[in-house]
């Protein structure tokens, strides 16, 4: 499957994988990372839009048909309503876990069950299509690095690597002069809700580097 029809989230998860950020105790920036592209591509597609800062569901019935997605908007459902920033951590594990076992789902990534201390059952995964991330951290530091115009990528393409140069994860890209500030605005209807979730990436990210 070609990294293109990849979800926001899904991408994100598979681009922290070779990250010397999650490889050096930074995993705990992980869940908030793919539920903040989560939360955008929700946004992008119209099924969650901002009432004054609150994260809210466009009708009760719409849906994307994918599971991940899916989940997070039958979750912001039914819960009270919370700001986009206090969606990015809430129970964030949650949409970290739905995203790794539909890439297992996919093939692109292997379940490995074991049992932590010989009892506790627990899943670790190992990445199964190097090919496919390869090609993605390239389109990724491309979109950061240039050469092509902003306004050349998808709204989802631009989100995606907003997100992932917040939370460290395009080594080596260096982005051109307000470059991320076009790829922010390159996020079409959920440009404010781009902007509201990067400032948490980069919060969480600050926070994690001092606690580690």
């Amino acid at each position: 499957m070609p990294h293109g029809s990849l979800s926001l989230p899904a991408r994100l998860c598979l681009l922290a994988w070779n990250s010397t950020e999650t490889e050096t105790g930074g995993a705990g920036r992980l869940p908030p990372l793919v539920r903040a592209g989560a939360l955008v591509e929700l946004a992008q597609r119209g099924l969650l839009i901002d009432d004054d800062g609150i994260a809210t569901p466009a009708d009760l019935d719409s849906g994307t048909g994918d599971a991940v997605l899916d989940g997070l908007l039958e979750l912001v459902r039914e819960s009270r309503p919370h700001r986009w920033r206090t969606w990015v951590t809430l129970r964030a594990r949650i949409t970290l876990d739905a995203v790794r076992e539909q890439l297992a789902a996919e093939g692109h990534l292997r379940a490995e069950k074991r049992r932590v201390l010989g009892v506790f059952p627990t899943v670790e995964y190992a990445l199964d299509r190097g090919a496919v991330l390869e090609a993605l951290c390239e389109r990724t530091r491309e979109a950061v690095g240039g050469p092509f115009p902003v306004a050349e990528l998808s709204e989802r393409d631009a989100a995606v690597a907003a997100l992932a140069d917040a939370a460290g994860l395009v080594p080596g890209a260096g982005p051109v002069p307000g470059r991320l500030e076009e790829l922010t605005e390159r996020g079409g209807a959920a440009t404010a809700v781009l902007r509201t979730v990067l400032r948490e990436v980069r919060t969480t990210r600050v926070a994690s580097a001092v606690a580690d």
